[in-house]
């Protein structure tokens, strides 16, 4: 009987830490998901700053100045959406949270599922603007 109750014991016990350590990688998975596609869309803040000096350049108060001015715009907000989202992450998250998967409590773990939803939007709200003003330039070539 003492028996039984010590394999109970060692097998929930097992499957608690089991358990830990399965949510713990799954937010450390997740965690590297969000800062992955952050890795991703960073590089491109760079080719947004040159666009954005050529669209400058070309604004006027003709209807096709006023779509680079729109552009331009696009491709500011995106900028500024990125420069404020990373300011949001950092005050979130720790270092320990975000490089090395220390466990998140509760609360962190619904602020981490907004940030990757977040990161998902502003990934696509880069890359569009990006999109956009490529096209307008590459349409408008003299």
């Amino acid at each position: 009987m003492k028996i039984k109750n010590l394999l109970f014991a060692f097998l929930v016990i097992g499957l608690v830490y089991s358990c830990k350590e399965e949510k713990k990688s799954e937010t450390l998975s997740q965690m590297k998901q969000v800062m992955n596609m952050h890795d991703e869309v960073m590089p491109k803040m760079g080719t947004m700053a040159k666009l954005a000096g050529k669209l400058s350049s070309k604004e006027d108060s003709t209807a096709t100045g006023m779509q680079y001015k729109a552009a331009r715009k696009d491709l500011q907000a995106a900028r500024d959406s990125m420069m404020r989202w990373m300011q949001d992450f950092g005050n979130k998250f720790d270092t320990d949270e975000i490089m090395n998967g220390k466990a998140l409590n509760d609360q962190k773990q619904l602020w981490l599922d907004k940030e990757e939803e977040r990161m998902k939007a502003l990934k696509d709200q880069i890359n569009s603007s990006i999109e956009n003003a490529e096209n307008l330039l590459e349409e408008t070539k003299d």
